[in-house]
């Protein structure tokens, strides 16, 4: 199962990224742990993006796909995997469609979040207003300010996606102002819908089949038990006694053929007799 997650900062993706990650045995892959994975790693592309970072600038997508894709080769990987924060732009979806088709890969859903900005920035003065009156240190990112822009940011890069993987019937769209147990039956449900649930299952319910059916061949006992006429002690013909079964039918087909062919022979001489000895007959009495 390969997903992505979309939606703005607040609607609920990485709770619902860790029990997809626990409900389904697949891993999730954040970039910025990925980045840093990759640098302190040393590989090839990690050196390239620890290059970029330190003077400042921003990680080139390539550099980010090239990190996605030596993470997806990992075998922790192989059931599958939900992109987190990647993409975020659509020539980044465009680089991951080539990656993923030059592997042999498909995505099967593309999970957008929806929810009501509003009722986000409310939450957060809500929260921030309780953390003041309990005297809470307050991050300097969980503001409503900081969400505001973050929020313009999202409209501006990432809703694109939407429309971008909508038209390629990848888009499936959830309310994520639902509880957090209402929005994971919703994915499970639609994950279902899509098969990307039964696949999985009729996987283990084949597996499972093949097992039993050698079960059975194993305990199938290599010959049948003997009859009720069958006198004690006689052995039960094995292998051989059947691969003997169609010459002993040969030999006596050949025997047959034999023996008609001695009657025929048998006939030809006795009549051959009778007439010769007809001829004596008439002979003499011709004399006479």
């Amino acid at each position: 199962m390969r997903l992505i997650l979309l939606g703005p900062p607040g609607s609920g993706k990485g709770t619902q990224a860790q029990r997809l990650v626990q409900r389904y045995n697949i891993v999730q892959l954040s970039t910025g742990e990925m980045l840093r994975a990759a640098v302190a790693a040393q590989t090839p592309v990690g050196l390239k993006a620890k290059d970029v970072m330190a003077s400042g600038g921003l990680v080139p997508d390539e550099v980010v796909i090239g990190i996605i894709s030596d993470r997806i080769d990992q075998p922790d990987a192989n059931n599958g995997f939900i992109l987190d924060g990647f993409p975020r732009t659509v020539p980044q979806a465009e680089a991951l469609d080539a990656l993923l088709k030059k592997k042999h890969l498909k995505l099967d859903a593309v999970i957008e979040l929806r929810v009501n900005e509003s009722a986000l920035l409310e939450r957060v003065e809500t929260r921030v207003a309780q953390m003041r009156e309990r005297g809470e240190e307050i991050r300097a990112d969980d503001t409503p300010e900081v969400l505001t822009k973050r929020l313009a940011s999202y409209r501006a890069l990432t809703e694109p996606l939407i429309h971008y993987y909508s038209e390629r019937r990848k888009l499936l769209t959830v309310d994520g102002m639902m509880t957090i147990e209402a929005v994971t039956r919703e994915i499970d449900r639609i994950l279902s819908a899509i098969g990307a649930v039964e696949a999985k299952a009729a996987k283990k319910v084949s597996a499972a089949k093949r097992t039993a059916k050698a079960a059975k061949k194993a305990a199938k006992p290599a010959s049948k038990p003997p009859g009720r006429g069958a006198k004690k002690g006689a052995k039960t013909p094995g292998k051989g006694a059947k691969a003997a079964k169609p010459a002993a039918k040969r030999a006596k087909k050949a025997v047959k053929r034999t023996a008609r062919k001695a009657s025929v022979g048998s006939r030809a001489r006795t009549a051959a007799k009778a007439r010769k000895t007809a001829k004596k007959v008439t002979k003499k009495r011709a004399k006479a």
